[in-house]
Protein backbone atom coordinates (compact mmCIF):
# COMPACT_ATOMS: atom_id res chain seq x y z
CA UNK A 1 0.00 0.00 0.00
CA UNK A 2 1.38 3.39 -0.95
CA UNK A 3 1.75 6.18 1.59
CA UNK A 4 -0.80 8.35 -0.25
CA UNK A 5 -3.38 5.56 -0.15
CA UNK A 6 -2.78 4.99 3.57
CA UNK A 7 -3.36 8.69 4.30
CA UNK A 8 -6.59 8.68 2.29
CA UNK A 9 -7.88 5.56 4.06
CA UNK A 10 -6.98 7.03 7.47
CA UNK A 11 -8.84 10.26 6.69
CA UNK A 12 -11.85 8.31 5.52
CA UNK A 13 -11.78 6.25 8.70
CA UNK A 14 -11.74 9.39 10.91
CA UNK A 15 -14.47 11.05 8.82
CA UNK A 16 -16.64 8.01 9.49
CA UNK A 17 -17.31 9.36 13.00
CA UNK A 18 -20.01 11.97 13.50
CA UNK A 19 -20.38 13.89 16.73
CA UNK A 20 -23.19 15.93 18.25
CA UNK A 21 -21.09 18.19 20.47
CA UNK A 22 -17.54 18.83 21.59
CA UNK A 23 -15.76 20.39 24.54
CA UNK A 24 -12.90 19.90 26.96
CA UNK A 25 -12.38 17.92 30.14
CA UNK A 26 -12.33 19.57 33.54
CA UNK A 27 -12.52 18.44 37.16
CA UNK A 28 -14.35 19.62 40.24
CA UNK A 29 -11.43 21.43 41.82
CA UNK A 30 -11.21 22.45 45.47
CA UNK A 31 -8.75 25.03 46.78
CA UNK A 32 -7.73 24.21 50.36
CA UNK A 33 -6.80 27.28 52.41
CA UNK A 34 -5.22 27.81 55.81
CA UNK A 35 -7.61 28.24 58.74
CA UNK A 36 -4.98 29.59 61.15
CA UNK A 37 -2.09 32.04 61.12
CA UNK A 38 1.52 31.11 61.78
CA UNK A 39 4.56 29.32 60.40
CA UNK A 40 3.94 26.13 58.42
CA UNK A 41 5.99 23.78 60.59
CA UNK A 42 5.10 20.76 58.44
CA UNK A 43 3.48 20.62 55.00
CA UNK A 44 3.78 17.18 53.41
CA UNK A 45 2.14 17.71 50.01
CA UNK A 46 3.45 17.13 46.50
CA UNK A 47 1.82 17.92 43.16
CA UNK A 48 0.40 14.78 41.60
CA UNK A 49 0.06 13.13 45.02
CA UNK A 50 -3.15 11.23 45.74
CA UNK A 51 -4.59 12.13 49.13
CA UNK A 52 -7.39 10.51 51.08
CA UNK A 53 -9.99 12.56 52.94
CA UNK A 54 -9.21 12.97 56.64
CA UNK A 55 -5.43 12.60 56.28
CA UNK A 56 -3.34 15.11 58.24
CA UNK A 57 -0.74 16.58 55.91
CA UNK A 58 0.80 19.27 58.09
CA UNK A 59 0.36 21.73 60.90
CA UNK A 60 0.82 25.42 61.68
CA UNK A 61 2.84 26.61 64.70
CA UNK A 62 0.46 26.66 67.68
CA UNK A 63 2.73 27.27 70.69
CA UNK A 64 1.27 30.68 71.56
CA UNK A 65 -2.28 29.36 71.35
CA UNK A 66 -1.35 26.45 73.61
CA UNK A 67 0.21 28.78 76.19
CA UNK A 68 -2.86 31.05 76.17
CA UNK A 69 -5.04 28.00 76.77
CA UNK A 70 -2.89 26.93 79.75
CA UNK A 71 -3.07 30.47 81.16
CA UNK A 72 -6.87 30.48 81.01
CA UNK A 73 -7.03 27.04 82.63
CA UNK A 74 -4.83 28.32 85.49
CA UNK A 75 -7.14 31.36 85.89
CA UNK A 76 -10.14 29.07 86.20
CA UNK A 77 -8.42 27.03 88.92
CA UNK A 78 -7.53 30.22 90.81
CA UNK A 79 -11.06 31.64 90.59
CA UNK A 80 -12.69 28.32 91.48
CA UNK A 81 -10.53 28.22 94.60
CA UNK A 82 -12.41 31.27 95.89
CA UNK A 83 -15.75 29.49 95.88
CA UNK A 84 -17.13 29.11 99.40
CA UNK A 85 -17.55 25.65 100.87
CA UNK A 86 -21.22 26.07 101.74
CA UNK A 87 -21.68 22.93 103.93
CA UNK A 88 -18.58 23.78 106.01
CA UNK A 89 -19.54 27.42 106.50
CA UNK A 90 -23.08 26.49 107.53
CA UNK A 91 -22.06 23.67 109.87
CA UNK A 92 -21.57 25.91 112.96
CA UNK A 93 -25.03 27.50 112.67
CA UNK A 94 -26.64 24.15 111.94
CA UNK A 95 -25.03 22.69 115.09
CA UNK A 96 -26.37 25.64 117.11
CA UNK A 97 -29.81 25.01 115.64
CA UNK A 98 -29.73 21.32 116.59
CA UNK A 99 -28.68 22.24 120.16
CA UNK A 100 -31.47 24.85 120.41
CA UNK A 101 -34.08 22.39 119.12
CA UNK A 102 -33.02 19.80 121.70
CA UNK A 103 -33.24 22.48 124.42
CA UNK A 104 -36.68 23.49 123.15
CA UNK A 105 -37.88 19.86 123.41
CA UNK A 106 -36.50 19.58 126.96
CA UNK A 107 -38.12 22.85 128.12
CA UNK A 108 -41.46 21.89 126.53
CA UNK A 109 -41.51 18.72 128.70
CA UNK A 110 -40.58 20.73 131.78
CA UNK A 111 -43.43 23.18 131.10
CA UNK A 112 -45.86 20.25 131.05
CA UNK A 113 -44.66 19.24 134.55
CA UNK A 114 -44.51 22.83 135.84
CA UNK A 115 -40.72 22.57 135.93
CA UNK A 116 -40.25 25.59 133.61
CA UNK A 117 -42.20 28.69 132.74
CA UNK A 118 -43.95 29.34 129.41
CA UNK A 119 -41.66 32.36 128.95
CA UNK A 120 -38.62 30.07 128.87
CA UNK A 121 -40.32 28.01 126.14
CA UNK A 122 -41.15 31.14 124.17
CA UNK A 123 -37.56 32.36 124.43
CA UNK A 124 -36.05 29.11 123.18
CA UNK A 125 -38.65 28.91 120.39
CA UNK A 126 -37.71 32.42 119.27
CA UNK A 127 -34.02 31.44 119.37
CA UNK A 128 -34.70 28.43 117.12
CA UNK A 129 -36.51 30.62 114.58
CA UNK A 130 -33.68 33.16 114.61
CA UNK A 131 -31.11 30.44 113.91
CA UNK A 132 -33.22 29.08 111.03
CA UNK A 133 -33.40 32.52 109.45
CA UNK A 134 -29.67 33.04 109.94
CA UNK A 135 -28.98 29.75 108.20
CA UNK A 136 -31.26 30.65 105.28
CA UNK A 137 -29.67 34.10 104.97
CA UNK A 138 -26.16 32.64 105.10
CA UNK A 139 -27.08 29.95 102.58
CA UNK A 140 -28.49 32.60 100.20
CA UNK A 141 -25.42 34.80 100.58
CA UNK A 142 -23.02 31.92 99.98
CA UNK A 143 -25.11 30.73 97.01
CA UNK A 144 -24.99 34.17 95.41
CA UNK A 145 -21.24 34.34 95.96
CA UNK A 146 -20.75 30.88 94.46
CA UNK A 147 -22.96 31.71 91.47
CA UNK A 148 -21.04 34.94 90.90
CA UNK A 149 -17.77 33.00 90.78
CA UNK A 150 -19.31 30.48 88.37
CA UNK A 151 -20.35 33.38 86.12
CA UNK A 152 -16.76 34.61 86.12
CA UNK A 153 -15.55 31.19 85.02
CA UNK A 154 -18.01 30.77 82.12
CA UNK A 155 -16.40 33.39 79.78
CA UNK A 156 -13.00 31.82 80.44
CA UNK A 157 -14.34 28.39 79.55
CA UNK A 158 -15.74 29.80 76.29
CA UNK A 159 -12.34 31.33 75.51
CA UNK A 160 -10.74 27.93 76.12
CA UNK A 161 -13.22 26.35 73.68
CA UNK A 162 -12.35 29.03 71.11
CA UNK A 163 -8.64 28.33 71.57
CA UNK A 164 -9.28 24.59 71.29
CA UNK A 165 -11.02 25.24 67.97
CA UNK A 166 -8.11 27.41 66.80
CA UNK A 167 -5.64 24.74 67.88
CA UNK A 168 -7.62 22.15 65.94
CA UNK A 169 -7.50 24.38 62.85
CA UNK A 170 -3.70 24.51 63.13
CA UNK A 171 -3.81 20.88 62.01
CA UNK A 172 -3.99 20.79 58.21
CA UNK A 173 -6.33 17.92 57.38
CA UNK A 174 -7.19 17.10 53.78
CA UNK A 175 -11.00 17.35 53.47
CA UNK A 176 -11.62 15.55 50.15
CA UNK A 177 -10.07 12.58 48.39
CA UNK A 178 -8.31 13.38 45.15
CA UNK A 179 -5.11 14.31 43.34
CA UNK A 180 -3.09 17.41 44.23
CA UNK A 181 -3.09 19.65 41.14
CA UNK A 182 -1.20 22.70 42.38
CA UNK A 183 0.81 23.47 45.51
CA UNK A 184 0.82 27.11 46.63
CA UNK A 185 2.91 27.00 49.82
CA UNK A 186 6.00 25.38 51.30
CA UNK A 187 7.03 24.35 54.81
CA UNK A 188 8.46 27.19 56.95
CA UNK A 189 6.49 29.82 55.05
CA UNK A 190 4.07 32.13 56.85
CA UNK A 191 0.45 31.08 56.55
CA UNK A 192 -2.51 33.36 57.14
CA UNK A 193 -6.22 32.64 57.44
CA UNK A 194 -7.65 32.17 53.96
CA UNK A 195 -4.27 31.78 52.22
CA UNK A 196 -4.48 29.00 49.57
CA UNK A 197 -2.26 26.03 50.33
CA UNK A 198 -3.02 23.63 47.49
CA UNK A 199 -5.62 22.69 44.88
CA UNK A 200 -7.07 19.19 44.75
CA UNK A 201 -9.52 17.39 42.49
CA UNK A 202 -11.02 13.94 42.34
CA UNK A 203 -9.85 12.62 38.96
CA UNK A 204 -11.44 9.18 39.30
CA UNK A 205 -14.45 10.78 37.64
CA UNK A 206 -13.81 13.61 35.20
CA UNK A 207 -16.18 16.08 33.59
CA UNK A 208 -16.48 16.83 29.88
CA UNK A 209 -18.00 20.28 29.46
CA UNK A 210 -19.54 20.27 25.98
CA UNK A 211 -21.74 22.71 24.11
CA UNK A 212 -24.94 22.00 22.21
CA UNK A 213 -27.21 24.18 20.09
CA UNK A 214 -30.73 25.19 20.94
CA UNK A 215 -32.01 22.69 18.37
CA UNK A 216 -30.21 19.88 20.18
CA UNK A 217 -31.56 20.87 23.58
CA UNK A 218 -34.73 18.70 23.33
CA UNK A 219 -32.52 15.65 22.64
CA UNK A 220 -30.76 15.74 26.01
CA UNK A 221 -31.90 15.09 29.55
CA UNK A 222 -30.31 14.62 32.95
CA UNK A 223 -28.76 11.17 33.62
CA UNK A 224 -28.84 10.39 29.91
CA UNK A 225 -26.09 8.02 28.74
CA UNK A 226 -23.96 9.31 25.85
CA UNK A 227 -20.90 8.13 23.94
CA UNK A 228 -17.68 10.04 24.60
CA UNK A 229 -14.83 10.09 22.09
CA UNK A 230 -11.23 11.25 22.45
CA UNK A 231 -8.17 10.99 20.24
CA UNK A 232 -6.34 7.74 20.90
CA UNK A 233 -3.00 9.12 19.69
CA UNK A 234 -2.90 6.74 16.71
CA UNK A 235 -5.15 8.61 14.34
CA UNK A 236 -8.34 7.09 15.71
CA UNK A 237 -10.70 7.58 18.63
CA UNK A 238 -11.08 6.08 22.05
CA UNK A 239 -14.70 5.49 22.99
CA UNK A 240 -16.32 5.31 26.43
CA UNK A 241 -19.66 5.97 28.09
CA UNK A 242 -20.60 9.11 29.98
CA UNK A 243 -23.62 10.46 31.87
CA UNK A 244 -25.12 13.93 31.51
CA UNK A 245 -25.17 15.39 35.02
CA UNK A 246 -25.95 19.04 34.32
CA UNK A 247 -27.61 21.10 31.59
CA UNK A 248 -27.31 24.87 31.60
CA UNK A 249 -30.59 26.77 31.67
CA UNK A 250 -29.01 29.82 30.05
CA UNK A 251 -27.62 30.26 26.57
CA UNK A 252 -24.13 31.62 26.13
CA UNK A 253 -21.84 32.47 23.24
CA UNK A 254 -19.75 29.67 21.82
CA UNK A 255 -16.31 29.53 23.51
CA UNK A 256 -13.47 31.32 21.72
CA UNK A 257 -11.72 28.00 21.09
CA UNK A 258 -14.15 27.55 18.21
CA UNK A 259 -12.23 28.51 15.11
CA UNK A 260 -14.48 30.76 13.05
CA UNK A 261 -15.94 34.09 14.09
CA UNK A 262 -19.39 33.15 12.78
CA UNK A 263 -19.46 30.00 14.90
CA UNK A 264 -18.37 31.94 17.97
CA UNK A 265 -21.29 34.34 17.46
CA UNK A 266 -23.82 31.51 17.85
CA UNK A 267 -25.40 30.89 21.22
CA UNK A 268 -25.14 27.46 22.76
CA UNK A 269 -25.96 25.61 25.96
CA UNK A 270 -23.33 23.98 28.15
CA UNK A 271 -23.74 20.43 29.41
CA UNK A 272 -21.57 18.42 31.77
CA UNK A 273 -20.88 14.76 31.07
CA UNK A 274 -19.36 12.68 33.86
CA UNK A 275 -16.89 10.07 32.65
CA UNK A 276 -15.22 7.29 34.62
CA UNK A 277 -11.51 8.01 34.35
CA UNK A 278 -9.14 5.10 33.79
CA UNK A 279 -6.19 7.48 33.98
CA UNK A 280 -6.10 8.38 30.31
CA UNK A 281 -8.35 11.45 30.55
CA UNK A 282 -6.60 14.68 31.57
CA UNK A 283 -7.84 18.14 32.43
CA UNK A 284 -7.85 20.29 29.29
CA UNK A 285 -8.13 17.40 26.81
CA UNK A 286 -10.70 17.78 24.04
CA UNK A 287 -13.54 15.35 23.68
CA UNK A 288 -16.60 14.74 21.54
CA UNK A 289 -19.99 13.30 22.40
CA UNK A 290 -22.75 11.61 20.45
CA UNK A 291 -26.26 11.11 21.76
CA UNK A 292 -26.91 7.82 19.94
Amino acid sequence: MTLALAIVLSACNRNHYTFDASGSFEAEETIISAEAQGILKLFDVQEGQILQAGRQIGYIDSIQLHLRKKQLEAQIVAIAGKKPDIPVQLSALQEQLRTAEREKTRIAKLVEGDGATPKQLDDITAQVEVLKKQIEAQKSSLGISSESINNEIVPLQIQIEQLADQLDKCRIVNPVSGTVLTKYAEANEMASIGKPLYKIADLSNIILRAYITGKQLPQVRLNQKVRVWTDDGNGGYKETEGTITWISDKAEFTPKTIQTKDERANKVYAVKVRVKNDGSYKIGMYGEISFN
